[in-house]
């Protein structure tokens, strides 16, 4: 795996598993990452985020008492936040449709579907780095652009933009 240094990326993993933290942990360190945080629920990543602004979080969907899309939602939209522009990889068991969409609607950057591989979280990674989708403020959205850049000059439909 090469073409990326991570040497210098700070990662908070967000799982209420412990053994999946340290999978994912492990991970990262086979990449490179030698900065890593971990917390086991959405409250205590949200505090991470405040006091040790990370570069990327890694969270879970489910976990008690507070879910990965609330985090998510927290760094988006919460004034507290330090970083509402954080790449944010959310990581589930639950891959259906409706639940990417939830995902995509919350502001995540990348989703990953478990059981995660190394060489899926390393795509992953490397795609969240590459990104380069502006962000867009729209009602109570605030997140990465969700439209597909291959697509989104085919689009002609009644609220295609002018000039495009």
């Amino acid at each position: 795996m090469s073409g990326y240094d991570f040497e210098t990326l700070k990662v908070l993993v967000v799982d209420d598993s412990r053994p999946m933290r340290s999978l994912i942990n492990s991970f990262l360190m086979g990449f490179g990452v030698r900065d890593t945080y971990e917390a086991a629920d959405a409250n205590e990543a949200f505090e991470a985020v405040k006091s040790v602004s990370p570069d990327i979080v890694i969270t879970d969907w489910r976990m008690p008492p507070t879910d990965g899309l609330d985090l998510v939602k927290n760094i988006r939209m919460d004034l507290d936040s330090p970083n509402p522009y954080l790449p944010i990889i959310m990581l589930t068991g639950f891959t259906e449709l409706h639940r990417v969409k939830q995902a995509r609607d919350a502001g995540v950057t990348a989703f990953l579907a478990k059981p995660i591989s190394a060489a899926a979280l390393y795509r992953r990674l490397c795609t969240v780095i590459d990104d380069q989708r502006p962000f867009v403020r729209v009602g109570k959205f605030f997140g990465p652009d969700r439209r597909a850049k291959n697509r989104s000059d085919q689009y002609m439909g009644v609220e295609r933009r002018r000039g495009v």
